[in-house]
């Protein structure tokens, strides 16, 4: 596919990098920034234009992607110093991919509204392979004007783009039921296995058998790979699941909806976390467990 049409990647971390990449293998010319010096640069020797901001990415931009954390760096990327809102041409459409209070979204896409800017609810799932691969999973809800003017930016960034609704906030609600399930899937696994260890049973074979029988899941399979590995290099924290975990039951607590499962799993990330996992992979949540005799399980590696 060739477009004329230029787009701009504000966060070139782990999916956003990924997504950048595949927009621009698709023929888009994308402006991007990042927070990290250098980042943006690097970018640009592959092609991309690097910019020093959100409001430059902004300024040159038909749809603008923002791959960040969380709602307060999104609120940061738009409206902040340098935020790209103010530099949004009426018409564009902005993409938000994080994992938020789904109400949040409801809100932002009426602020934005206001100054003539479309919006669509877009969070992502697959990892950075995924991303990199132009195959991850989009949960979209928008209005009809958003879906055409950047329904094909998302169709050239996802490998399935789900239209979930006709404004924004349903996109938001089946993320968070995905990550009710990631969460609780990456638990449960660091269990199993810790469980495994601790009764002495070989941890190779335990992964073998495993991801060859009825228990397997992908979160078993993905993560539990890096346990044996005694590598914790952070594609997913730790501190991504005490926050995405917290929303999911921030949701439900709204309406008193119970959920043990989740409320479990988000307190084994959260005791990982204190214990001063925090910024490792969110396989590293299997350090909570006593006994681990694989001597890779104890260590690990932190980002700085």
């Amino acid at each position: 596919m060739s477009s004329s049409k230029t787009v701009g990647v504000i966060g070139l971390g782990a999916m956003g990098l990924g997504i950048a990449k595949t927009l621009r293998s698709n023929g888009y010319t994308v402006h991007a920034c990042d927070v990290r010096p250098g980042a943006a640069e690097a970018f640009a020797q592959d092609g991309g234009v690097a910019c020093a901001s959100p409001t430059e990415v902004a300024a040159h931009a038909d749809v603008v992607v923002s791959v960040v954390v969380n709602a307060a760096q999104t609120e940061d990327v738009l409206f902040g110093d340098n935020g790209a809102a103010a530099a949004m041409k009426p018409g564009s459409t902005f993409v938000m991919c994080s994992t938020v209070d789904p109400n949040w979204p409801i809100a932002l896409e009426a602020r934005l509204a206001q100054s003539g800017i479309l919006y669509v609810d877009g969070p992502i799932s697959g990892g950075a392979a995924k991303a990199a691969a132009g195959q991850m999973t989009m949960m979209t809800s928008a209005t009809p004007a958003a879906y055409a003017a950047a329904g094909d930016v998302l169709d050239a960034m996802a490998g399935k783009v789900y239209r979930l609704g006709d404004q924004a906030g349903a996109g938001s609600k089946v993320k968070i039921i995905n990550q009710l399930l990631a969460g609780v899937h990456i638990a449960a696994a660091a269990e199993a296995m810790a469980l495994g260890l601790r009764e002495g049973v070989a941890a190779d074979a335990l992964y073998e058998v495993i991801t060859h029988s009825a228990g397997n899941s992908w979160m078993f399979e993905n993560r539990m790979a890096h346990v044996l590995a005694g590598d914790y290099t952070p594609l997913s924290a730790v501190d991504i699941f005490v926050k995405d975990l917290g929303l999911v039951l921030d949701t439900a607590r709204a309406s008193k909806f119970p959920l043990p499962l989740a409320a479990t799993a988000h307190q084994m990330f959260m005791q990982a976390s204190t214990a001063g996992f925090a910024r490792e992979d969110d396989s590293a949540v299997i350090k909570i467990f006593p006994g681990i005799t694989l001597p890779q399980a104890q260590g690990g590696k932190e980002q700085a």
